[in-house]
């Protein structure tokens, strides 16, 4: 397909397994362009990890801070160690680090049949609601604010 718009001709392409320096290219930009209005990102991973006597990782959370704000992208626990307080443990373990981080909130987004009330009960406050993602169900977007230290 080609469009051609004020004078600029460009070639568009849809392509499932990108390039990684195409792929460069587009996160460059958006990069500089993000820092140019808000600044740097400061853009470090978070995990916490539940392990077992033995040390093995049985469950956890994964994320990242940037802009002073937690992102838990994904949390984890097998049924088995579930409405025993772990869950809570870990989630208050990020929040306490994104703190000593100088996040001022905490994000995260679960679907339908996760983990509503339990983010709820945590203090999270749900913002959003994106219907019918995936089919027939629905994604739920939270935040919490973080208080001071």
């Amino acid at each position: 397909m080609s469009t051609a718009g004020r004078g600029v001709h460009a070639s568009i392409t849809v392509e499932e397994h990108p390039r990684a320096d195409d792929e460069r290219v587009v996160l460059d930009g958006l990069h500089r362009f993000n820092v140019a209005v808000i600044g740097e990102p400061d853009l470090r991973p978070l995990a916490v990890f539940a392990r077992d006597a033995s040390g093995k990782v049985v469950g956890g959370l994964l994320g990242h801070t940037k802009w002073r704000w937690l992102y838990i992208a994904k949390f984890w626990l097998p049924a088995e160690l579930r409405g025993r307080g772990l869950g809570t443990q870990l989630i208050r373990a990020a929040e306490e680090e994104a703190r000593s981080r100088e996040c001022e909130g905490v994000a995260l987004d679960t679907l339908e049949y996760q983990a509503l009330p339990f983010y709820q009960k945590n203090g999270y406050e749900l913002f959003g609601v994106l219907d019918g993602f995936p089919p027939g169900y629905k994604q739920y977007f939270l935040k919490k604010v973080l208080g001071g230290r």
